[in-house]
């Protein structure tokens, strides 16, 4: 398990755990040969003071065998809380750095399943292997130690059935660790089924489709169910195949140990004493059993873990690093590469950058994995800085797919995308995230308040720069009417607010961090046409920001510098609005479509 490499802050948790769990087991140990002196010695001579007497050594015992339990709990609780801890961390950590492609084709249950369910069994276990694992193979075999020093013939019994009980225990493991794959696996698509149907309720109830999810759902919980209770069944075998063999040992104490007490050759309390020891032989193993059982789900889930891990992200990191000025309002456009003054400059290609050409597609094509065609297919354009671009389609045209290979959500299959004459993938990620800001098709805010969801665009944003963000993304009127103002409380996923009321928000979002180049992908859908004008007219007012709108509306994209017309994936029309009404067939059909002939020609 290489997850286990987690532990590695945890080593002296993880040894004295099961330290202080053998200290316990060698007390444990001890009790029966207590036991048989307290029969052989004090009830066969009625000696009622030394009963009293080893009855005290007992509890003494006892005592020392709990203090020695508590101390290997708490050690073996601490070391796999933080072995959960940070391996829910990490494994965050390696999922955010996952290409969308990889995203995609893993899938959002797969993910969740990892995080949630599989880590919550992988803690478990290792909390429970830290206390048992060695414990319980150490009173097995003490036992079976302690049986021939009270008598080797008779200990002969144990000989025997220990490797039986072994063989069953671990011929049981080997079948059902990739039984527990298959249930897991199976896990995943009802946790997918699960999500898709709660995301979805309100189409399922709009076009009457609940028996159908119903039928399905039930479908796929019941194939999960067949693969467990196949698995559980094989499991189940274990407990009645060790207590077979643990009873028939017993029985064959019995007989032996009776017939050498006829002899005198044993004691009637070495024979109680055995037979002890042969108990817990049976309680440990079916402590192991029971163990194992689980620690095969663990390995299951375990190997699911590590299978994200093993998923190299498909994004390779540039080394290249723009310093430019972020202060939209003050910024005389000059930027310069980081450490391009320095003696020591490693960097590839500096002299590349361009700072008039903030965007440009040199025949950039994309094709999703396993899709048969394109999405877009030899786009070539510029964007100059501070121009506004507008983006306009058909639905599926592939507005989002072009503008999701700017910040590199995507890589291009062919060609290129240069920011500032830099391939994109030349750069550093972080500095690339620092340069674009991108407000989605769908808003969302997280729990919070307002405040907490505009510092993700800065964190180490003033209360100025939050108040003319909210002002330049015309939110700011309905946040000062909340009894909070700006700490006012988000809802999860921001229900508490209407539509326009979000994309405002998420606007803003991107706002406060004061990106070079700003993609508005129809994140103005639920405005209305002056909201929408105010909006890109402020936006507009900032000086060198490049924006990139996506709109499937004519009016909020007709006043932008230039406009790229897509269609089925490729670059139909470039123009101004006016020389695409006089060029272009596909924007002419749009621009009709939504403007009545003799009605406003310029969407004012």
């Amino acid at each position: 398990m290489k997850i286990l490499r987690f532990l590695k802050n945890y080593k002296k948790e993880s040894l004295l755990a099961p330290l202080f769990k053998m200290m316990e087991a060698i007390f444990d140990l001890l009790v029966p040969l207590v036991v048989a002196r307290i029969i052989d010695d004090g009830i066969r001579r009625g000696n009622t003071t030394y009963v009293l007497q080893m009855g005290g050594v007992l509890l003494l015992l006892a005592a020392c065998g709990l203090t020695f339990s508590l101390t290997a709990q708490f050690f073996a609780a601490k070391a796999a809380a933080g072995f959960g801890k940070e391996l829910r961390h990490s494994l965050f950590d390696h999922i955010q750095k996952l290409s969308y492609t990889q995203l995609d084709n893993q899938g959002t249950s797969t993910l969740i399943t990892r995080m949630t369910s599989d880590v919550n069994l992988v803690q478990t276990q290792v909390n429970m292997a830290i206390r048992l694992l060695l414990r319980s193979p150490f009173i097995v075999f003490g036992a079976m130690i302690m049986a021939f020093f009270v008598d080797g013939k008779t200990a002969m019994v144990f000989v025997v059935a220990i490797p039986v009980l072994s063989v069953i225990v671990y011929g049981i493991m080997l079948i059902t660790i990739p039984l527990y794959k298959k249930v897991q696996s199976r896990l995943d698509k009802v946790m997918g089924s699960t999500r898709e149907n709660l995301d979805g309720v309100r189409v399922i109830r709009a076009f009457n489709k609940q028996e159908q999810e119903v039928a399905r759902y039930n479908e796929e919980n019941a194939t999960l169910e067949k693969f467990q209770l196949f698995a559980g069944r094989i499991s189940t075998l274990m407990n009645p195949a060790t207590y077979i063999v643990i009873n028939v040992a017993t029985i064959g104490i019995l007989w032996v140990g009776g017939d050498r007490v006829n002899t005198g050759s044993l004691t009637q309390g070495q024979v109680v004493a055995l037979v002890n020891y042969m108990s817990q032989i049976l309680i440990e193993l079916i402590k192991l059993a029971n163990l194992i059982i689980n620690l095969t789900k663990a390995f299951a889930a375990s190997g699911r873990i590590q299978d994200i891990f093993d998923i190299e992200p498909g994004m390779a990191e540039g080394n290249i690093e723009l310093n430019l000025v972020n202060d939209n309002n003050s910024n005389d456009g000059t930027g310069k590469l980081a450490g391009e003054n320095d003696s020591d400059n490693k960097l590839k290609n500096p002299e590349n950058y361009n700072k008039d050409i903030a965007v440009e597609f040199e025949n950039a094509t994309l094709k999703y994995q396993g899709a048969g065609e394109s999405s877009i297919e030899n786009v070539n354009f510029k964007a100059k800085t501070g121009q506004t671009i507008g983006i306009i389609g058909g639905t599926g045209s592939g507005k989002t797919s072009l503008i999701n290979m700017i910040p590199r959500f995507y890589d291009p299959t062919e060609g290129k995308v240069k920011i500032f004459g830099i391939d994109a993938k030349d750069y550093k990620r972080k500095n690339l995230e620092d340069i674009i800001g991108v407000v989605p098709q769908k808003a969302l805010l997280f729990k919070g308040t307002i405040r907490s969801n505009l510092l993700w665009g800065n964190e180490n944003a003033t209360e100025e720069e939050l108040v003319e963000a909210l002002k330049l993304s015309q939110s700011y009127d309905f946040v000062k009417e909340k009894d909070k103002g700006i700490d006012s409380e988000v809802a999860q996923k921001g229900k508490n607010f209407s539509g326009g009321q979000k994309q405002r928000l998420t606007i803003a979002r991107a706002l406060v961090k004061k990106p070079k180049i700003l993609i508005l992908d129809d994140s103005s859908s639920a405005l209305d046409y002056a909201t929408d004008a105010k909006l890109r007219s402020d936006i507009k007012t900032l000086k060198d920001i490049t924006l990139f709108v996506v709109s499937q509306r004519t009016a909020s994209i007709m006043d932008a510098d230039q406009i790229v017309v897509l269609d089925d994936g490729k670059v139909v029309g470039f123009g101004t609005h006016d020389e695409l009404l006089k060029d272009c067939s596909v924007y002419k059909e749009i621009y009709q479509s939504q403007f009545k002939k003799g009605g406003q020609s310029n969407g004012k």
